[in-house]
């Protein structure tokens, strides 16, 4: 008897991280929105990864979609696919499609005033490789953090920002940015940005507000909680409107406090909230996971 000896079937080589895409739909629902993406994708060979979608009404109503695919090449073919996505979503179904290399970290520049723990916290995770951005630079207008953030390798900026006339402040702001960034993080930053500051700037803008919001809008949220008594206090991470603290909110999340403690307590414990509401905001944008829709959000976390 003669015995043969086949060698092992060699598996397929795994595709890089590096080599993957994320693409957003967004636009009014109707059949075949879903295949017609899966179409195109298939057609240039790649491999879906993930695929999240909701729809307010099946029936004609808002439609949002996120989908992860892989591909061989694909700096190369990206433009081919978006083209084929644009003549197909936006010709054929009146959608728009947002397509993203996720190889190329999204610029982000954090600004920060004299509290340093969500700031810190960022910049601790990026170090840890837990975000996945470039972070281009901090900008406060203290000099407080400068020494600690230069350690990290991350250029400061000190803008200073006082008095109601900011007009010099955010044009040394925008000049900085300008081009550099794909979307600021204010990291306890207390200050309030103009609304033609936020229109020139032209990137989204995330905040961390000390509260669960739309409760204690404004400053002094702790002291304000600790008069009305409350058992829980929160951190909301929203984008930044004109409207003070009313933007589309990101994420959430609260820790139950009691009548003895006090509101430095309550502000100790609610930094430990901040600092992670505002983390996974920042993960999930950079991660293309939020879609806004008015004043509201569609998050696939």
């Amino acid at each position: 008897m003669t015995l043969t000896h086949e060698a092992p079937a060699r598996p397929e080589p795994r595709r890089r991280p590096g080599q993957q895409a994320s693409l957003i739909v967004q636009g009014e629902d109707r059949t075949g929105i879903v295949a017609a993406v899966a179409s195109v994708l298939g057609g240039h060979g790649a491999n879906i990864v993930s695929l999240d979608q909701y729809s307010d009404n099946p029936q004609g109503g808002a439609f949002f979609q996120r989908t992860v695919f892989s591909l061989d090449n694909l700096p190369a073919v990206l433009p081919a696919i978006e083209e084929d996505l644009r003549k197909r979503l936006a010709d054929g179904y009146g959608l728009t499609c947002t397509l993203r290399d996720l190889s190329v970290p999204q610029r982000v520049a954090v600004f920060a005033s004299k509290s340093d723990h969500c700031l810190l916290d960022l910049l601790w995770r990026h170090r840890r490789g837990q975000l996945p951005v470039s972070i281009s630079m901090v900008i406060s207008n203290h000099p407080d953090t400068a020494e600690e953030v230069r350690g990290f390798g991350i250029p400061f900026f000190h803008v200073p920002c006082q008095g109601p006339d900011k007009s010099a402040a955010e044009a040394e702001h925008l000049r900085l940015l300008k081009g550099n960034v794909d979307f600021v993080v204010l990291a306890r930053y207390m200050q309030i940005l103009s609304a033609g500051f936020i229109e020139d700037l032209g990137v989204p803008v995330i905040n961390i507000h000390h509260s669960f919001l739309p409760a204690f809008i404004g400053a002094g949220p702790y002291a304000k909680a600790k008069e009305r008594g409350v058992k829980l206090v929160g951190a909301t991470a929203h984008y930044v409107t004109e409207n003070l603290d009313e933007g589309p909110i990101i994420e959430q999340d609260v820790v139950r406090v009691s009548h003895a403690d006090t509101a430095a307590d309550l502000q100790r414990r609610g930094a430990d909230v901040e600092r992670a509401v505002l983390s996974r905001a920042v993960l999930w944008h950079a991660e293309d996971r939020v879609i806004r829709n008015g004043n509201h959000t569609i998050v696939f976390a």
